[in-house]
């Protein structure tokens, strides 16, 4: 059983405003991302922001979830052999500090550090509250709580972009990181007084050869996977070399973490299909998803010409299905079963991206807006199955590292997502202009041939002259976008399969159990 503090009864009493401050920060984690892709066009500005390439800003994001990935099976564990709500005020904490200094970072590198420190506090953070909630309500709410816990998502999605508009507008680009520390102190003293401590009273031991191997891995391939798309060219040494270094790497870490008795990610555990179906379709809703965000918000503001906080908006009808359909997803798992339900919003999502095919540079809003709406609808209805899904097959002393199984799928999808999406535009923009920049010499002709800011700051310097790059730049990114969204649209569809052929039908889904429900002859520790 687990250790807590306070007397069970005043913890279940006081469960829902536990809810609410653990929301508050999911909401840090998550509104720091949304407010940055608002951001990006402003940070890739030389004259307002820092001059970041399409590389160094793919690298902002990436440093984030690719450090929150690496560590969240060890901050699970931390947080179960620490206490959660110990090591959950602490990852805040950190998160405020990295804000600071990413918001004040005078180039593209430190702005990168910065993020990959902010991926350190929030490692820390977003298994402790998914843990807490497991062990604060009991099984008959806890689809209920994990619904509005994953429906503080879509508040972030609507309350990021907006906020990061307003602030550009008044503002210095750095504004939209300091937003990040009066919510983080406001979460900090409503745990000190609402959240209980907890821990596991037989917590795992910590893996570090398997961290340092699944970061090594993660880091070496996305880097290969972002210089690709910026080389536009995938057979040289510095492109082959790292995807080859974190293949072997990956692999070396599920060698290690299926040989010891307490790894940090037990990828025996996936031999369940239920759960492995699970993990699969978080990893390829978000992958499909995360990468059209990236590219979206270029397209506003670069091609449509959307000042930021207008770009914000359009993103709001993706917020509000998130609020609406999320709380409501697990009366729909009970009436039609986690299969049916996921499968639905896969396809959903599937739908949503193939819609961008006809997306362009006279696209009517609302038109837009209805691809976000129905994009919405499709992440609602598959994370709090699946989350549901993975929590359900776990005892709640195993919590810490069941939800960092969620978050590190989560995460990893965002950071390939982002990576391979950006580096598909990437390549097929540079492809699109080559004819026309081959009029520039060829050190400006590179840089301007990197992303369409990099062309419209080209054509800016250039005056008059240049005002004939700016249309073909418009045409080449968005059919960069299109075919993009097209690699997005399949891997969706992927995942539409592969939840409709192992997820668990009406009635299969699994108790919550408080023993071991690891498959037969794999060992007890997620």
């Amino acid at each position: 059983m687990e250790s807590m503090g306070p007397s069970t009864s005043k913890i279940r009493r006081r469960r829902w405003c536990t809810l609410g401050v653990l929301v508050v920060s999911l909401l840090v984690v998550v509104l720091d991302n949304t407010v940055l892709n608002v951001a990006l066009k402003i940070i890739s500005d030389p004259r307002e922001g820092l001059g970041a390439t399409q590389g160094e800003l793919e690298w902002a994001i990436n440093a984030y979830t690719l450090v929150f990935a690496g560590l969240l099976f060890t901050f699970g564990v931390l947080g179960d052999r620490l206490g959660r709500k110990r090591v959950l005020i602490g990852g805040m904490a950190v998160f405020a500090a990295a804000s600071l200094l990413s918001a004040y970072a005078r180039t593209p590198v430190q702005l990168v550090w910065a993020r990959a420190l902010m991926g350190l506090g929030g490692a820390a953070i977003m298994p402790q509250t998914l843990a807490i909630i497991t062990n604060v309500f009991e099984p008959h709410e806890r689809s209920k709580a994990i619904g509005i816990w994953a429906g503080a998502v879509g508040l972030g999605v609507a309350i990021g972009p907006v906020t990061g508009g307003l602030l550009l507008g008044h503002f210095w680009w750095g504004s939209v990181f300091l937003i990040n520390v009066p919510i983080i102190t406001a979460g900090i003293v409503g745990m000190l007084l609402l959240v209980p401590e907890s821990s596991n009273p037989r917590p795992g031991r910590l893996d570090p050869a398997g961290v340092l191997l699944s970061v090594v891995g993660l880091v070496a391939l996305s880097y290969g996977v972002v210089e690709g798309g910026q080389r536009a060219s995938w057979t040289g040494p510095e492109v082959v070399g790292p995807v080859l270094g974190g293949v072997a790497a990956l692999a070396a870490f599920a060698w290690h973490e299926s040989h010891i008795d307490q790894p940090a990610f037990d990828v025996r555990l996936l031999r369940h299909p239920g759960l492995s179906a699970a993990v699969g379709a978080v990893c390829l809703a978000f992958f499909a998803a995360s990468g059209v965000f990236f590219f979206t918000m270029f397209y506003m503001q670069s091609v449509r010409g959307f000042t930021p906080f207008e770009a914000g908006a359009m993103v709001l009808p993706f917020a509000a299905a998130q609020l609406i359909f999320s709380p409501r997803a697990a009366a729909m798992v009970r009436r039609f079963g986690p299969k049916a339900v996921c499968t639905t919003g896969m396809l959903l999502v599937t739908t949503a991206l193939g819609g961008y095919q006809f997306v362009n540079e006279s696209t009517p809003c609302w038109a837009l807006v209805g691809v976000f709406f129905v994009q919405g609808c499709g992440m609602a209805n598959v994370m709090p199955p699946a989350m549901d899904a993975i929590m359900s097959a776990l005892p709640r002393e195993k919590a810490g590292a069941g939800s960092a199984v969620i978050n590190t799928a989560r995460q990893v999808a965002v950071a390939f997502g982002v990576a391979v999406s950006g580096s598909v535009v990437s390549s097929a923009y540079r492809s699109e202009m080559s004819g026309h920049l081959a009029v520039l010499p060829e050190g400006p002709r590179d840089l301007a041939g990197e992303s369409i800011g990099a062309t419209m700051a080209a054509a800016q310097r250039m005056g008059a002259a240049g005002q004939g790059l700016i249309e073909p730049a418009r045409t080449a990114f968005v059919h960069a976008m299109h075919l993009t969204a097209v690699v997005s649209a399949v891997i969706a569809f992927a995942g539409a399969f592969v939840v409709f052929t192992w997820m668990p039908g009406r009635g299969a889904a699994e108790t919550p159990r408080e023993s071991d429900p690891s498959p037969k002859g794999a060992p007890t520790r997620v």
